[in-house]
Parts: structure tokens; C-alpha cells; sequence
């Protein structure tokens, strides 16, 4: 099968209307810490108990939004601003974006694996319950018949319902001493100060931001095309079935290209962002799936790592290795599905 090439997006220069310079990115960055400190003003407030339903999930999704956009800039725009200060300051959001987001995935991970059992066996699973610091959560499902439920399939999710539940647990309990910290507020008072003093260079002022956003779009555009499109491409990637069910426990390096294009299109999708407050949708489409690919990676590693619980069922194991391959045909729907939507990008600029 011959590799597919993936043509580029729009270019970055297309942007209309004045030159984008560093005043543009010291503008966006203010608005996003002020986005930073209004959410976490809202945390606080919720106290992060069930009294304000979803505020504290809302506040806590708000934060990683604006952290990541920091981030990112400080990566893409890097030599526009004070070295010392977006060097010390960039692996600090790293770990805090890291840090509040682990529940959240848990949470997502075991919805989507109870799901997939469900509708891989025909059964009906129990109602979830709520998120740790959160209000009651909306039944995922109707009441249970445990009679429909094959003897695999319920001790399955009974198996996964466990790992995944205390997995969250503890990432929950992290993320509330983690925003209790001396190293998050030392995080947090460099926000503020972001939010009315940008530390650019004495250059950033005059300098044009498009040609750094085009390096970004290019590192983007490189990074897909070098993307294993001759492994992926099968309508079935028997090889990843084996890895995830091997002892050996890594993650499965096909998905690694996968996982680095993700991230190199958010950080291209955030560039675009400071030149312009347009939203690309095409882009927006396309890093959805290469969303729902990693998570179907990450759910698929998850039935893998469970299915190497000792002294297991067989049928229990069973319907596990059911779950990973089901979760595999996931990861190799989203590699489809973006290669589609890359190509459309194409056709419609």
C-alpha cells in the first residue's frame, strides 16, 4: 500500500488586515491569564464541593484552557519573550494542566469503556457514580439487569468500575493539594503579573508574529506527513491487538506520531489564535479526532492493563481482550477520520 500524502492547511499568511506584532501576543496573553484568574476565582468560590453542581469541574476545565493557551505561546513565540522567565514558567503550566486534567480523563476513560462493553455485549450497565467534588451525575444507563449481563462482560466493567474509580480518587485528591501548593500559587502570582506586564524583548514590539506561526503550521504539516500511514491504513491493525495484550505494558509506539500531531496542531491551532480571534473550524474538527484517538489509545491500554490483573477469569480476560481489540477498531476510526478531514481542508481553501 503506498503512503497517502496529506496536504497542509491553509497557510498562516493569509492572515488579512495589519501585521500581527508583539503587541498582539502580549495582548492575547493578558486575556488569557485574566481568563486564568477569573476561573479560579470561581474554584474558590465553588469551594470545590457538590454546592455549585458543575462550577467546580467548569472552573477547573477553564483553567487547563487558559494554561494550555500559555503555554503553547510561550513555546511558538518563545523568542519574543524574556527567556528566563518562559523557560522557568512553561514546564510549572506543564505540570498544573497535567495535574487537573488526570480526573477528568479517568472519569472520560471509564465512560467509555463501560459503554463499549455495553454495547459489545448487549447489556446495560449501572448508573455511574458522581465524580469525586462533584454534584450526582446523569445516569449513563437505565436500571441494570445483571440476568442480561454475561458472566465476562459484568466482571469486566466490575474490574474496570474498580481500577479506573480509584484511579480518579487519587488524581482528585492530587489536583486539591496540588491548588493548595506553595508551587501552584508561585504558579498562579506569575499568572497575575501576566495578566497586566508581558516580559517581551525590546525587538517583540516591531517583530512580525507570522513568520513563528508558520513554523509552528509547518512543524504541524511535517509531523503528518510523516505520520505511518502504511500500518494505519488497514482496516484492521492486527499488530496493535498483540502489543496491548503482551506483558510488556508501554504504550504501543504507532501511537506515538499520532500523539505528537496532536499536539503539534493544537500548539498550530493557538498560534493562529494570537494572529487572529477567528476560529478555524476545520482545525477544531480535526484535532476532535485526533482527540477521540487518543482516547481510545488510552482506553484500549487501560482494558490491556486490566486484563493483566492476576488470577482473573478466563472469561473475564476474555471479554477484556475483547474491549482492547474494540478499542483498537476506535484508534484506527480516528486515524481515518482525520486523514479525511485533512483533505477536506484542502479542497474547501
Amino acid at each position: 500500500m503506498a503512503q497517502q500524502h496529506l496536504e497542509p492547511t491553509e497557510p498562516v499568511s493569509g492572515h488579512l488586515g495589519p501585521t500581527p506584532t508583539g503587541d498582539a501576543l502580549a495582548g492575547y496573553l493578558r486575556s488569557q491569564a485574566t481568563e486564568f484568574l477569573r476561573a479560579l476565582r470561581q474554584h474558590r468560590e465553588s469551594g470545590g464541593t457538590a454546592a455549585g453542581a458543575e462550577d467546580p469541574v467548569d472552573a477547573a476545565r477553564a483553567l487547563r484552557r487558559s494554561v494550555r493557551r500559555i503555554s503553547s505561546s510561550l513555546h511558538t513565540f518563545r523568542p519574543l519573550l524574556d527567556p528566563d522567565w518562559s523557560e522557568s514558567l512553561r514546564p510549572e503550566l506543564a505540570w498544573l494542566s497535567g495535574t487537573l486534567g488526570m480526573e477528568h480523563a479517568y472519569e472520560s476513560r471509564l465512560e467509555r469503556l463501560l459503554l463499549a462493553l455495553h454495547r459489545l455485549s448487549g447489556a446495560v450497565f449501572p448508573t455511574q457514580p458522581a465524580p469525586v467534588g462533584s454534584g450526582p451525575a446523569a445516569p449513563t444507563a437505565s436500571a441494570p439487569d445483571r440476568g442480561n449481563l454475561t458472566v465476562g462482560a459484568a466482571k469486566a466493567g466490575a474490574l474496570l468500575d474498580r481500577q479506573l474509580t480509584l484511579a480518579r480518587t487519587r488524581a482528585h485528591s492530587t489536583a486539591l493539594q496540588a491548588l493548595g501548593s506553595s508551587r501552584f500559587h508561585a504558579v498562579a502570582d506569575s499568572i497575575a503579573v501576566l495578566a497586566s506586564e508581558v516580559p517581551l524583548t525590546r525587538t517583540a514590539v516591531t517583530t512580525d508574529l507570522q513568520p513563528l506561526a508558520t513554523a509552528a503550521q509547518e512543524r504541524l504539516e511535517d509531523a503528518v506527513s510523516a505520520l505511518p500511514l502504511v500500518t494505519a491504513g488497514s482496516p484492521y491493525n492486527a499488530e496493535a491487538l498483540i502489543h496491548g495484550l503482551s506483558p510488556d505494558p508501554s504504550p504501543h509506539p504507532q501511537d506515538a506520531p499520532w500523539h505528537q500531531v496532536r499536539l503539534l496542531l493544537r500548539l498550530h491551532r493557538y498560534a493562529r489564535e494570537v494572529l487572529s480571534s477567528s476560529v478555524d473550524v476545520r482545525l477544531l474538527t480535526a484535532g476532535q479526532c485526533l482527540d477521540r484517538h487518543r482516547d481510545a489509545s488510552e482506553a484500549a491500554s487501560a482494558a490491556a492493563a486490566a486484563a493483566r490483573t492476576p488470577r482473573i477469569a478466563p472469561a473475564t480476560a476474555y471479554a477484556l481482550g475483547v474491549l482492547h481489540a474494540d478499542q483498537r477498531h476506535e484508534v484506527e476510526a480516528a486515524r481515518f477520520a482525520f486523514q479525511q478531514c485533512w483533505q477536506k481542508q484542502v479542497v474547501s481553501t
